[in-house]
């Protein structure tokens, strides 16, 4: 059974991330990026803070946490109250490649507004 996230796994989140990224000339007003933290993926938009534009705020978009028990997924997406909240219309996928092209479909406009 899966542990950790792997390689390939990686590879499709950043080939996902380098096709909807902004262009270069706008990347210090906007730019997505994603980290990972322990059995997670967050993916976050990055934007100067609107006091100060020399301060970078790092501003979480969605999740995807696999359960190791269940061989699964689940999506999570931030809400104005900025706690995480499962995605209602499809909160467990598979894999990585199925959180991809969900939050690519943003169906409700949960992810990309």
């Amino acid at each position: 059974m899966k542990s950790t996230i792997d390689n390939v796994e990686i590879d499709e989140i950043e080939n996902y991330l380098s096709y909807i990224r902004p262009p270069e000339e706008i990347r210090e007003k906007l730019d997505i990026s994603y980290r990972i933290e322990k059995q997670s993926v967050i993916i976050f938009e990055i934007r100067p803070n609107w006091q100060d534009e020399n301060i970078k705020m790092h501003i979480d978009m969605v999740k995807s946490t696999f359960v190791k028990k269940d061989n699964n997924w689940k999506v999570y997406w931030k809400r104005a109250d900025l706690k995480w909240h499962l995605y209602k219309p499809n909160p467990i996928v598979p894999n990585l490649l199925d959180f991809i092209r969900l939050i690519e479909k943003d169906e409700y406009g949960c992810f990309w507004g």
